[in-house]
């Protein structure tokens, strides 16, 4: 099996050839450039299937580089940055990363982070069987789980990794309140921090693809103090 390509985005030279040295070693084909005009450059030319992103880079800064990317797809995006506060990673994980670094780091929690990415980033591969699909429908969305497709209709709506996920969870526990810690114990491989507030993100970003009124949620639905409950609805 091919190794996975990395890229990583950052305008530190030592920090560069440090990842590069280490991700290398771990099997991954790495790649590293300063700014967004060398990560343009290199998609252009070949796929990556994670991008290590630093939020504070030279000219387009790492959010606006986070928001282009999910524009153009699901590619995996874990963010760097030297500020640690909350608000930072609310920020990014809104305009789309999937996690959210701050450094210093420890290069094992790092290696942690990448693979618990790419395993649920990962579609499935398998020979198609006979056996009918596994499929969750509520109101006018279908879900399938095989191609982690999700449906409106005709119309396709697009899902990041950790959307997919995330709606995965809610749709195999239809009526059930989940408590924060629930779901993210659900994610296998996520990493978290006290007092987290990603979930809550995440489920914010969910919320404005499949509801009409995202303030006014029908399938998600906020339980104050306790958590979220899925409604599938007829």
């Amino acid at each position: 099996m091919d190794s996975k390509r990395i890229l990583v985005v950052d305008d530190d030279a030592g920090l560069r050839e440090l990842l590069q040295e280490y991700l290398s070693a771990q099997g991954y084909q790495v790649t590293t450039v300063a700014d967004g005009v060398g990560m343009d450059a290199h998609l252009a030319k070949q796929a990556a299937d994670i991008v290590i992103l630093d939020l504070m880079l030279p000219g387009e800064d790492g959010l606006s580089l986070a928001r282009r990317l999910r524009a153009k797809g699901d590619l995996p995006i874990l963010m760097l940055s030297a500020r640690g506060e909350d608000v930072d990673r609310i920020i990014g994980l809104e305009v789309g990363a999937d996690d959210y670094l701050a450094k210093p780091f420890n290069p094992r929690e790092l290696l942690a982070r990448i693979r618990a990415l790419l395993r649920r980033n990962e579609k499935t591969n398998k020979p198609v069987e006979t056996a009918k699909p596994e499929e969750h429908r509520f109101g006018p969305f279908l879900l399938n789980i095989e191609s982690r497709d999700l449906h409106k209709g005709d119309v396709n709506i697009p899902l990041t990794a950790g959307e997919f996920n995330l709606l995965r969870i809610f749709v195999d526990h239809p009526n059930r309140v989940l408590s924060r810690d629930n779901i993210m114990d659900m994610l296998k491989g996520y990493e978290r921090s006290p007092f987290d507030r990603s979930i809550d993100v995440r489920v914010t970003r969910l919320r404005r693809k499949i509801e009409k009124d995202a303030s006014a949620p029908e399938y998600i639905r906020t339980v104050w103090g306790e958590g979220y409950l899925f409604v599938p609805g007829s």
